[in-house]
């Protein structure tokens, strides 16, 4: 059977060669349904979650839609607006758009709560093709009169079961309310209880009804751990990691682009040739700085999620979750990047008392506890809030081995038989070292994630 491509499901020549420069070269199944429905104009339910692609499956058709059809934007409107429930997934899609759409003159932008409007009001100012945005923040602009949806003919709501969970479904009714009733609209939900079936009825006409669910396993031959470690002293834990010359070739991820510019900056004053690539940068920018990371003039790489998906480089021995993921899909993807081409590696997650949350959902999804490095040898003595504040028994010590044995019983690995403790490097592994003698034997147990997921895609959500 021959493999489908974008271009065989209708997607225009600009958008494909941006996805084919971002490494996208075969569709999803959840794109594979719904782009030819959604190109003819015809609304949408979609039941699937974050890492299948999703992301894609809307924007692509909404992108190439709006770069035909020549409708001038009116001051303060948007020609299609996009719902997310957070602010972190709001900024992952506009991330995405500028990605798929940089071969297209269309204007886009985000809004959502937490900064100061008035950048968000400026942007608003001539109107955009494409806005994003967070229900509260938008319905209080809405209020002030500073945004319109009068003439908003497209409408998506992502995530819509978590928005209706945090409490936003009266707020997107009110959104919604303005809007013409003649419109194209795309609910996209990971769960379909009652309300959500109520909240389709009430928006989507003859909908077609696409539904998939996650091909996501963990990843073999990596070692996964997780560092507590307050938010404000990352920066810090992370430059004591990097002293240990194990850490040869190592992405690290944030959360938004702002914080990987902040990271790099950081590491290049502390003597580490780092370079960012995210959203913002251009695409020569970006394989500039890819090459330099092949090549090794750039030890580290930061990175966001939507940058990071079209990297393909051998030889990365860790990587570090500067920020947990918002998405627990998205953790699978990160640290996939390293363990490639038959060989091990590493990732470490740093987890601030804010992250708790991301991580439980991490665990438990990969079906998996990450094995605890303690900080307090690297950055100090006092625990971090977040490793203190550990509920007792939530992360069971186990018994110490025989002696012979590695942790959890299991044969010695080629790791352990070439000299080397398969593990953080040699900074976590004095940690690790120092916490059995400090806390008479405790241990963590070490988990060997699934199979891989090899198959390169546009998973965008």
């Amino acid at each position: 059977m021959t493999t489908q491509t974008f271009a065989d499901l209708g997607i225009v020549e600009p958008i494909c060669r941006a996805l084919a420069a971002e490494g996208y070269e075969t569709p999803t199944p959840i794109q594979l349904q719904a782009i030819p429905s959604l190109l003819q104009g015809r609304d949408l339910l979609g039941l699937a979650q974050t890492g299948t692609g999703k992301t894609a499956a809307f924007a692509l058709p909404i992108i190439q839609k709006l770069a035909h059809d020549q409708t001038k934007r009116t001051p303060r409107g948007a020609r299609a607006l996009i719902l997310a429930p957070t602010r972190e997934l709001a900024i992952q899609i506009d991330e995405s758009l500028a990605v798929y759409g940089r071969n297209l003159h269309l204007s886009h932008t985000v809004i959502f709560g937490g900064v100061s409007q008035l950048r968000q009001v400026k942007a608003m100012a001539n109107g955009v093709d494409i806005l994003v945005a967070t229900p509260g923040r938008l319905l209080d602009l809405m209020n002030q009169r500073h945004v319109k949806l009068a003439d908003t003919k497209i409408l998506v709501l992502d995530e819509a079961d978590r928005m209706l969970d945090m409490g936003f479904v009266n707020d997107v009714k009110k959104i919604i309310a303005t809007m013409p009733r003649e419109r194209h609209s795309l609910l996209f939900s990971a769960t379909m209880p009652k309300s959500i079936e109520s909240l389709a009825a009430e928006i989507l006409r003859s909908p077609v009804r696409v539904e998939v669910t996650p091909e996501v396993v963990t990843v073999d031959r990596i070692e996964q751990h997780v560092l507590f470690v307050d938010q404000k002293r990352k920066r810090e834990l992370l430059a004591k990691l990097l002293e240990n010359p194990d850490l040869s070739r190592v992405i690290i991820f944030t959360r938004t682009k702002h914080c990987a510019n902040r990271v790099s900056e950081q590491l290049e004053k502390g003597g580490v040739p780092s370079e960012a690539i995210h959203g913002n940068k251009s695409q020569g920018a970006r394989q500039r700085a890819l090459e330099q990371f092949r090549n090794g003039q750039a030890r580290v790489l930061v990175a966001t999620d939507i940058a990071a998906r079209g990297i393909d480089v051998d030889g990365i021995t860790h990587v570090i979750n500067f920020e947990l993921p918002n998405e627990p899909e998205s953790y699978v993807h990160r640290i996939g990047r390293t363990a490639r081409a038959g060989t091990s590696g590493i990732a470490l997650s740093f987890c601030d008392a804010s992250e708790r949350s991301y991580l439980k959902q991490i665990e438990r999804l990969t079906r998996r506890t990450l094995q605890v490095v303690d900080t307090r040898p690297l950055i100090g003595d006092t625990p971090s809030a977040a490793f203190a504040a550990e509920p007792q028994g939530e992360r069971r010590p186990q018994q110490r081995p025989k002696q012979g044995q590695p942790r959890g019983g299991k044969p010695q690995g080629k790791s352990q038989a070439h000299g080397k403790r398969p593990g953080a490097g040699g900074h976590a592994a004095a940690a690790q070292g120092e916490q059995r003698k400090n806390d008479g034997g405790r241990n963590q147990s070490r988990n060997r994630p699934g199979s891989r997921a090899r198959k390169r895609s546009a998973n965008g959500g």
